[in-house]
């Protein structure tokens, strides 16, 4: 099969969130699948463990096709989901929970105002620079505040990639991201103007708890 490079990453990742096997390049030597089943379906144990700490108006980053927003609004909660994805955007309202196309650096709604920002599925890696997202979480918050978020495992440090998307014969773009552990989240976060409060593990799966100092 011919590969077609350069194909915008919007693109690949739609047709991922459709059904279309999708493989992710620049993790390991070698490219691994993106776990899209898992995002498209329902919350399961580790994820209702997760939104456990997700108190007050949740902004869901990088919501994808929106399992964990659907799951706040069926608890009752004010989220929004926001996702530089149409499709995300697209599955994310299918699911009855509220979501805009927007990327995390542009003017947002009820800035100052949120109680939670979620940054779930590794989505602390969007950017490749976590101390920029992570200070721009701080402006999205109200004080006291916080960031619930899915890291990387002790010992992991911080590590930063060039990754692509192949799906159907096309290759996206290369772009950035990045991988936190807790030992770097915890450097991180006080440049920030957060103060870790949780970091914890379940079924192997690690994800912190950071408050915003008021």
């Amino acid at each position: 099969m011919t590969l077609t490079t350069g194909v915008h990453l919007g693109q690949i990742y739609s047709a991922a969130l459709r059904g279309e096997p999708c493989l992710v390049h620049g993790l390991d030597e070698a490219p691994r699948p993106l776990p899209v089943d898992f995002w498209a379906g329902n919350v399961d144990d580790t994820d209702r463990t997760l939104l456990g700490h997700c108190h007050g108006p949740t902004l869901d980053i990088g919501c994808g096709p929106g399992r964990m927003s659907q799951h706040l609004v069926q608890r009752g909660e004010r989220v929004l989901g926001i996702d530089v994805v149409p499709e995300a955007v697209r599955q994310t309202r299918a699911r009855g929970a509220g979501a805009l196309l927007r990327d995390v650096f542009a003017p947002l709604p009820w800035e100052g105002c949120w109680g939670t920002a979620l940054l779930a599925d590794g989505n602390i890696g969007i950017g490749g620079d976590p101390l920029r997202l992570l200070r721009r979480v701080a402006q999205l918050l109200a004080p006291g505040g916080r960031v619930v978020v899915d890291i990387a495992g002790p010992g992991s440090g911080l590590q930063t990639y060039a990754m692509s998307l192949e799906c159907g014969g096309l290759r996206s773009d290369v772009f950035p991201w990045a991988e936190v552990g807790p030992e770097a989240l915890a450097d991180l976060a006080p440049q920030a103007g957060f103060a870790v409060s949780v970091v914890d593990s379940i079924d192997g799966r690690w994800f912190a708890v950071a408050e915003r100092w008021a």
